[in-house]
Order: structure tokens, then C-alpha cells, then sequence
């Protein structure tokens, strides 16, 4: 009725197929709606019959953006539809599926006049915050669950953090650049202050810009989980994801009432999941990335129903060495118990180690770094250029194959088609006769000596990138130190 139509003065029975499927939402309303003015013949049923609609409809008749869009569109467009119609405020994202013809409306009353050829009325836009919306303005690096997503300038005057921002610590600088370039994950540890959280923020800003296939993949997650930034359907950097350490495994792995939602780990899909004070998660929330980490996916099973959502994501831990911080600080007054630092150690479990290729001690850094002046480390920009050339040379390599990055590659393939030079894995080898190292643990660290070889231009990995890989999971030097810029 206010939107100009009669509302048809006889019984109506709608029906939502198939009925074996739940349904939930209001996304249904916008294609409700014109079924029934189809009935009432308002509507030519034949200009309606090939056309997805999705919208919700308030009760002034405004048509309202639901969550998503894209993926609803994307699944329309597999189904052979070409037409679809999307609340306006959606219509960018909806026009991101090829070979299909977008239509945004305001209100019911402009698509009624479309759809009759009538002349469509100016409606006013729709100037009411979404939820999602808010809850996108609210995330910015470090905040909590889906932390990055939105834009976010920062903290400060319009200041963008970089990695010349960081003091020193030459070592885990060339770990986060090994990290970005392969995808592999990193553990952090060390003392309160020492920069951590500092190069975790910087990680995701040193990955390479995401492909479209990826941007897709990413965007459709986001619209689903209603985070999507206003004005910004597409989303083309790698997200970062930090949630609280209170985050429950729901939180994390994806879940809910009803029909389960993304994740973190889903919301960090081709981008940074960012695990900081990571001791202090529960043991059953951090046991259950052990499955996504491996896969690159996860399955959440509801009665609802089964969900399979995407999870290749780059992990970065960082944890203290003991609850006070201060066990590996000479004459620092650590009070904590032996058997303290054991248990808050031990909560890292062994499998979930296992499965993270760079552990690396972050130490404090010293009155010269801190105090250097006009002496800064490398920025963000020529690392990322590294990152860049380093998985162009990946990609070349793994053409044809299900792989993009090192860090997918099975450990099969390492052995048999992707060969270290001869000799390179003798030191390897040793520590796996020792048990130092695990199967798994060798897989990985030939993926990130392939990695090394990359950043330095190398056709395949010698003795010294093994080294270097081995350093980098052990913290056993065994030639000369690394340098930030160069391996």
C-alpha cells in the first residue's frame, strides 16, 4: 500500500522451495513481494519469471541491503540467471559477477515502474547506517574479532604504519619477509615491548595486492559475514584479521544459532590472522585451527546444516615467555615459578607447532637501535617489492598446478619433482635422525627454503637457504647471521 499497490483482497499462500532447505532472513521480502503483485496481476508474471530478486523491504516501502549479496549473485549466475535486482546500496556489489545484468532499486515503487515500463519516481536515498555498516567503521588493526577489514588509516595523523617504524630486530624483520613471500606461519615470542604486535600490523601491508579470483573469494566472505566497508564492494588487500584472546573456538572457526557464520579464520582467508597474547586462548579454540591451517578450509557441521567455508589464511602467533614476560630478561626479576613457565609455555600444543614454519625470539631492543637517529630500517614498499618478485617466481614455477605459494605445496612433490640441490638437505636430515625435526617439520622446511631461494633469485634451494629455513624453525645458527635486506 505504500508503495502504490493494491494488496490483492483474497487468501495468499506462499511458498519458499524446496521446503526441506531452512530458511532464514529478510532477504526473501523483494521477490515475495512481486509474486504476490504477479498474482494480483499487477505485474506481468512473464517479466518477473527469470529475474533473481534479493531485498529487504521495510514497511515504508524502501528496499534494504541484506548480507550476502555477492555469493547469492555469484550462485544465480552458475544457475544460467543473467538478470538480477539488489537494494542500491549493493548494486557495486552485485556488478562484480560477469554476465549479469545488475538492476539497484530504492523502493518497491521504482521497481514496479520499471518492470511495467512506467516513469520511475525519484525516491530519496536511504541515508540510515546499516549495522554491518557500524560494525565495519569499527574495525580497525588491533581491536578485536575481524580487526582490519575496513580501511583503516590509522592512528595518528593520517600516518600509515611501516616497517621503517620498527627498531632494530634484523631477524624477525627477514622472518615476516620469508612469511609474506611463501605464506608460511610465523611465531613470534619474546618479551613485552620488543615490537611485536609492531611487525604483525606491518604483514598484511607487505603481501602482494590480491589477484580478482581472490578479491572475489574475499569480498563474497565479508558480504556474507555483513562487514563489507560502505562505498568499497570490491575488497583487493589482504585482510587483517586480530581477535581478543577471549575469543571463543566459535569465534574463530565459524558457527552460531541456526546456519553457521564465517569465522576469523574466514574473515583472514588470503590475508593475516593475527593471534597476539596467543598463551592466553584457550587450548580448544587453538587446537581447532589445526584443520584449517592444513587444509585451507573449514567444515562447520550444524543441524542446520553443513557449511564449508574458505580458510587460507597466513597465522602469525605471538606469545611471552612466561605469564610476567620477563623469564628470558637477565636480571629482569622474573617471579615466576619453573613449573608456571612450563604450563603457560605448554599451551602452545605440539601439533599446533608443528604446523607453524618460522619461530623466531623477538629480544629487546638495546639503547642503540632505539635512541639511532636518521638511521631507519627498511620500508614497507622495497620489502613488499621483494615479496612481489618472490612469489611471481613461485607462481611461474608451480604453473599448472592446484599450488600459488611455497607454503601449499605437498610434501610429495618436494621430494620427487621440486629437488634441492644435491646435498642441500644433509643438515636437515640430521636433525630429523636426531628428532628434531618431524616428517611434517621437513616438509616445511623445505618449503621455506624454496622460499629463501626465491627471495634471492635462485633457480632451486641450496645448502645455505636449508640453513637459513632451519635457523628460522629451530633458532639453531648454523652460518653467519642474518641481516635485515639480504639472506
Amino acid at each position: 500500500m505504500n508503495s502504490g499497490a493494491e494488496w490483492p483482497q483474497k487468501k495468499l499462500t506462499v511458498g519458499l522451495s524446496p521446503a526441506s532447505v531452512p530458511k532464514s532472513g529478510s532477504g526473501f521480502d523483494l521477490a515475495v513481494a512481486c509474486a504476490v503483485l504477479g498474482a494480483a496481476e499487477r505485474l506481468d508474471p512473464a517479466a518477473i519469471a527469470d529475474v533473481v530478486m534479493i531485498g529487504e523491504l521495510g514497511l515504508d516501502g524502501r528496499v534494504r541491503p541484506v548480507r550476502g549479496v555477492l555469493p547469492a549473485v555469484l550462485a544465480a549466475a552458475e544457475a544460467g540467471y543473467q538478470q538480477v535486482v539488489v537494494p542500491e546500496q549493493t548494486a557495486g556489489e552485485a556488478a562484480l559477477v560477469p554476465g549479469v545484468s545488475v538492476l539497484g532499486v530504492r523502493s518497491l515503487r521504482q521497481l514496479i515502474a520499471v518492470l511495467c515500463d512506467e516513469p520511475v519516481p525519484d525516491e530519496p536515498a536511504d541515508d540510515r547506517v546499516r549495522p554491518d555498516a557500524m560494525l565495519a567503521g569499527l574495525m580497525v588493526p588491533g581491536t578485536g574479532l575481524g580487526a582490519g577489514l575496513a580501511p583503516a588509516s590509522v592512528r595518528g595523523e593520517g600516518h600509515t604504519p611501516d616497517l621503517a617504524d620498527v627498531a632494530g630486530q634484523p631477524r624477525p624483520r627477514k622472518a615476516l619477509e620469508v612469511a609474506a613471500a611463501g605464506g608460511h606461519h610465523l611465531l613470534l615470542s619474546g618479551p613485552p615491548g620488543a615490537g611485536k604486535t609492531m611487525l604483525a600490523e606491518r604483514l598484511s601491508a607487505v603481501l602482494p595486492p590480491l589477484t580478482r579470483q581472490e578479491s572475489l573469494e574475499v569480498t563474497a566472505v565479508h558480504s556474507v559475514a555483513g562487514i563489507l566497508p560502505p562505498g568499497e564492494p570490491l575488497v583487493s588487500r589482504a585482510p587483517y584479521c586480530a581477535p581478543h584472546h577471549s575469543a571463543t573456538m566459535q569465534s574463530l572457526v565459524g558457527g552460531g544459532n541456526g546456519m553457521p557464520r564465517p569465522g576469523a579464520v574466514s574473515l583472514a582467508h588470503r590475508g593475516v590472522l593475527f593471534l597476539d597474547e596467543a598463551p592466553e586462548f584457550s587450548g580448544k579454540a587453538l587446537d581447532a585451527l589445526r584443520q584449517p591451517l592444513e587444509s585451507g578450509h573449514v567444515v562447520v557441521a550444524r543441524a542446520a546444516g553443513v557449511v564449508r567455508l574458505p580458510a587460507r589464511f597466513l597465522m602469525l602467533l605471538a606469545a611471552n615467555p612466561c605469564p610476567c614476560g620477563r623469564h628470558t630478561l637477565t636480571g629482569a626479576g622474573c617471579e615466576c615459578p619453573p613449573s608456571v613457565v612450563r604450563r603457560y609455555q605448554a599451551r602452545l600444543s605440539g601439533p599446533l607447532l608443528d604446523r607453524v614454519d618460522l619461530r623466531v625470539e623477538v629480544e629487546p631492543v638495546d639503547r642503540a637501535d632505539l635512541l639511532k637517529q636518521g638511521c631507519r630500517g627498511e620500508p614497507t614498499a622495497v620489502v613488499a617489492a621483494r615479496v612481489r618478485e618472490a612469489r611471481a617466481r613461485a607462481a611461474e614455477r608451480l604453473a599448472g598446478t592446484p599450488w600459488t605459494t611455497n607454503s601449499e605445496v605437498p610434501g610429495h612433490e618436494l621430494r620427487t619433482r621440486l629437488l634441492a640441490a644435491p646435498g642441500a638437505l644433509a643438515a636437515a636430515e640430521r636433525d630429523l635422525e636426531r628428532g628434531l625435526l618431524t616428517a611434517r617439520g621437513l616438509d616445511r622446511v623445505l618449503r621455506v627454503a624454496w622460499t629463501v631461494a626465491d627471495l634471492r633469485g635462485a633457480p632451486r634451494p641450496e645448502a645455505r637457504d636449508v640453513a637459513v629455513a632451519l635457523e628460522l624453525r629451530t633458532g639453531i645458527q648454523r652460518g653467519a647471521p642474518m641481516e635485515a635486506g639480504a639472506l
